[in-house]
């Protein structure tokens, strides 16, 4: 009898990271993969189009969420979830990265006495002030099994008294869809529809409520990407939490071309093509750094480490004067950064091996 394993995933980074597990795990057939999609991200650029692009299957329940308060949506997740997880009765509920739905569905199997596995565990930024960092900190504590992506998470772990056995590096599964995808990615169309060529211009994300919540600081990060645009120009494809900030905010600014949100395949071949990438997410300092393009982070911490330390990330800061010295300062010296340890795009198949002996698979 295969073990039944239910994959949750909620918004467009979930979706990079359980596309390669889903297809490692489906290949085994002494696993069987249930996908729940919870609909924390539900409009066609932020998931349906993710889902085509990274050729995942179609969710074999889809909650349906949408959108809301934290503390909203983390309740309307549980309570969808619950008569889900109770109808399949997985053996585990394979959660990832730092959503709501990721705290949300653990909270639920774990108090259903259905095991836990965390994917992307162990990540700290040391600011209990980032909604995410409380999402990874709570899912941490109830997983029986934590796959990590760096050694600053498994350090992290310890010194919060999980037991070693439990912690497992195996890298980093992002980077197995970004591997497995760039080919197909750089046969996109998007530079021609920008009418953009490699290397002459830089792309920007901003999502997180630190940034884009409060009027004063959005207008300061704006500033100083208009300033950072008449070097070099910034595209920026807006989330639509954002969108809804940046109303009547943005008209003056001609040289920040903003988007609509773009597919998974158009984004990465944009990032890839980048002179430089400017970000509060975390993810994409993964991403930067396994393309080898100079990324400075919209912010005061990072909880992925290792992309400042071997990859081509700067922290800079959340102000004008801040960020405009880190691009001066990169434009005079491109950081030239390495892979971290187990980013080879084989972080699926790690995976699947110490689920494999965590259920005593012979």
């Amino acid at each position: 009898m295969p073990v039944k394993l239910m994959c949750v995933a909620g918004a467009r980074p979930n979706f990079m990271k359980v596309a390669p597990l889903c297809r490692e795990l489906g290949s085994d057939p002494d696993f069987h993969v249930v996908f729940v999609h919870t609909g924390q991200h539900y409009d066609e650029a932020m998931s349906e189009a993710f889902l085509r692009d990274l050729e995942l299957k179609p969710p074999d329940h889809n909650l349906e969420v949408g959108s809301g308060s934290h503390a909203q949506q983390t309740a309307e997740i549980m309570r969808r979830f619950e008569p889900v997880l109770l109808a399949e009765r997985p053996a585990a509920v394979l959660v990832v990265g730092d959503v709501n739905s990721t705290m949300a569905c653990a909270l639920v199997a774990r108090k259903l006495d259905t095991a836990v596995v965390h994917a992307e565990a162990g990540l700290r930024s040391f600011d209990r002030g980032m909604p995410e960092e409380i999402n990874r900190i709570v899912t941490d504590a109830i997983s029986d099994l934590l796959l990590v992506t760096e050694e600053s998470g498994r350090r992290n772990l310890l010194r919060e008294g999980i037991a070693n056995d439990r912690i497992h590096l195996v890298g980093n599964l992002m980077i197995d869809s970004l591997r497995g995808r760039l080919e197909q990615a750089r046969r996109s169309d998007i530079l021609d529809r920008l009418g953009v060529r490699g290397g002459s211009f830089g792309v920007v994300t901003l999502h997180r409520p630190a940034n884009v919540d409060d009027g004063g600081r959005l207008r300061d990060l704006l500033a100083a990407l208009e300033a950072v645009g008449q070097d070099t120009p910034l595209y920026f494809p807006v989330h639509p939490r954002t969108r809804e900030r940046l109303a009547g905010l943005h008209a003056a600014h001609e040289s920040v071309h903003f988007l609509p949100p773009l597919s998974y395949l158009d984004f990465l071949c944009l990032m890839a093509n980048s002179r430089v990438v400017l970000t509060d997410s975390g993810g994409i300092q993964e991403e930067t750094t396994a393309l080898g393009v100079p990324c400075l982070t919209l912010r005061n911490n990072t909880e992925r480490p290792v992309t400042v330390e071997l990859g081509t990330n700067t922290l800079a800061g959340t102000t004008s004067r801040t960020i405009l010295a880190a691009w001066e300062e990169m434009k005079g010296r491109p950081p030239k950064g390495g892979i971290p340890p187990l980013w080879d795009g084989r972080a699926a198949a790690r995976c699947r091996q110490v689920l494999r002996a965590f259920f005593d698979v012979r």
